[in-house]
């Protein structure tokens, strides 16, 4: 049995949920989303609380009802928590002479290749790439979606993930890198 599935989600002041058939939308001050849950789970909306439960038929010792009613409240309360306060992750790229700028929905990567990376910010997702201290600058990457927020920041580090030479790399900011030794010269 989920025990996270059992929780019921509480609705803060100004946010509005609304279910229609296997659809979820959560609309607050930040935005709106939606979440399409499968059809093992029956959500249903009481007063200032959003309740998830096994649908008629599923028992719960199936494995797969009791997975998807855990996540199932799992997305519809990062959906709230989205739609109130939002997501952010800071990123940092790191090393001499590397950067990053923003123009328009496209952000401009220099982190060692002959060519810089271009990756394009995906709708919902805003992107603010702060000033340059040292060899670092740092990136925050924002929005309500937390899946979204995610994936872009992850795609990012992807582009150059850090080594642990030097550090150079593009790594949370809450990520330590452990530098390793290198080669000695001479014995």
């Amino acid at each position: 049995m989920s025990r996270i599935g059992k929780k019921a989600v509480a609705i803060p002041a100004g946010v509005k949920v609304s279910v229609s058939g296997r659809k979820v939308e959560v609309a607050g001050a930040k935005s709106k989303l939606s979440y399409e849950f499968r059809p093992e789970i029956k959500v249903s909306v009481d007063g200032s609380a959003v309740k998830i439960e096994l649908a008629d038929g599923y028992t719960k010792e199936d494995r797969q009802a009791n997975a998807s009613w855990g996540s199932t409240r799992a997305h519809i309360a990062n959906m709230i928590e989205g739609v109130t306060k939002g997501y952010e992750k800071t990123m940092h790229v790191v090393g001499t002479g590397w950067s990053a700028s923003l123009s328009g929905k496209t952000l401009k990567l220099v982190c060692g290749f002959a060519n810089p990376r271009l990756l394009t910010v995906p709708d919902g997702v805003t992107v603010v790439v702060d000033k340059t201290n040292g060899d670092t600058t740092p990136v925050k990457v924002s929005g309500p979606d937390k899946q979204l927020v995610g994936q872009f920041a992850s795609q990012m580090r992807s582009t150059r993930k850090p080594e642990p030479y030097n550090g150079k790399g593009i790594k949370y900011a809450e990520e330590v890198i452990k530098k390793k030794q290198g080669k000695q010269f001479g014995a």
